[in-house]
């Protein structure tokens, strides 16, 4: 084997040259060299950089891989210190399996497009896994309506009845209002004078101030988002993502 010897810049040299003296000087790395050095390696570190350009974008590169590390690290101490209120807050609509053995957590808005859209990709893959418990996060952050659509589901779920109200108001495509929750109430058997008056209950309000705190805690700032094992997925998601992080996390688990 032939070794090619590894020819330094000249100005990372100049540099490395003075690095025993940055080392040992107590004062600052601006105070160890005299105007003239310091001038001549801003002007050698500005030529080697604007004949390699390629430099700034590998170092771009680690930085933000770096960068995306840090956030999954943090992403995962947060979901580990908060994980009763993820995965087992009474306040919580459960459906799907309520014994499976991967739970899907996600935070979702009524008024949001995005998560009207992923809603029945969602319980496709649900249903399909039969093994997966979908913990349902209420997170109105999109203005009253929402607040109110919010509370309406959460009392539903009182009469036995979350997910078929659920499933009509993530197909609902106008304003809620209380006349048309009213009419998508008794569409699915409901009282809705008896939804109305539960709405506004002090247990729902609890549930909806510890769902926005948890938001908060976990850095969720929009919907839909999902929590799959140890992964914060902010955004919406296909089904075949859906489905992987469902085998990343049972495959985690069994180890």
């Amino acid at each position: 084997m032939v070794c090619v010897p590894f020819r330094l810049p000249r100005a990372l040299m100049l540099l490395a040259g003075f690095a025993p003296l940055l080392v040992a000087a107590p004062a600052s790395a601006a105070d160890t060299f005299n105007d003239a050095q310091r001038a001549e390696i801003k002007g050698l570190v500005r030529e080697y950089l604007v004949e390699h350009p390629e430099v700034i974008a590998e170092a771009i590169d680690v930085l933000r891989e770096r960068q995306q590390k840090e956030e999954m690290e943090r992403n995962k101490s947060a979901l580990k210190s908060n994980s009763d209120a993820l995965f087992h807050s009474k306040g919580d609509p459960v459906l799907g399996n309520p014994d499976g053995d991967v739970t899907v957590v996600e935070f979702f808005d009524y008024r949001c497009g995005y998560c009207k859209a992923v809603a029945p990709h969602v319980m496709e893959v649900i249903k399909g896994d039969g093994k997966v418990r979908l913990v349902l996060k209420e997170l109105p952050i999109l203005g009253p309506d929402s607040i109110m659509a919010a509370r309406w589901s959460l009392a539903a779920r009182k009469e036995k009845a979350y997910q078929a109200f659920h499933t009509a108001m993530m197909k609902y495509k106008g304003t809620y209002t209380a006349e048309s929750l009213t009419k998508m109430a008794e569409e699915n058997g409901l009282d809705a004078k008896k939804i109305a008056a539960a709405a506004d209950s002090d247990e729902i309000s609890q549930i909806l101030k510890a769902n926005m705190q948890l938001a908060r805690e976990l850095g969720i700032n929009g919907t839909p988002a999902f929590v799959v094992g140890d992964h914060l997925v902010p955004g919406a998601m296909g089904p075949d993502d859906l489905k992987e992080l469902i085998a990343d996390a049972r495959e985690n688990k069994a180890k």
